[in-house]
């Protein structure tokens, strides 16, 4: 592949994490790792693992996403869920309407 195409995807999707992280959230709420398989899966690229954490720590500092520690039933250690928040419902909304545009004016539509 070439070199534009693969800076062009590293700059939608390992740049604008936040925005992958909020769209999983919406379906229900997940704790880091999860979200970080999910990512890999559903949209087929993987975010480094500190990514993940960071933008998670920076979406609940701003509002955007809350966490709440739940204990296993299986005996397992206690995760951290993440839940979106209306906030972050409402910048997720905000920012796949940016990405819309802006592919209608990339196409000339």
């Amino acid at each position: 592949m070439t070199a534009p195409i693969e800076r062009l995807k590293n700059k939608i999707t390992k740049e604008v994490l936040w925005i992958y992280i909020l769209r999983l959230l919406k379906e229900r709420p997940m704790y880091a790792y999860e979200l970080k398989s999910k990512i890999k899966e559903s949209f087929e690229f993987e975010p480094a693992t500190v990514s993940s954490y960071v933008v998670l720590y920076k979406l609940e500092k701003e509002g955007y996403v809350t966490a709440e520690w739940q204990e296993s039933e299986t005996g397992k250690p206690a995760r951290k869920y993440y839940r979106l928040t209306p906030k972050g419902e409402e910048l997720l909304k905000e920012g796949l309407a940016f990405l819309e545009e802006t592919v209608k004016k990339l196409k000339g539509e």
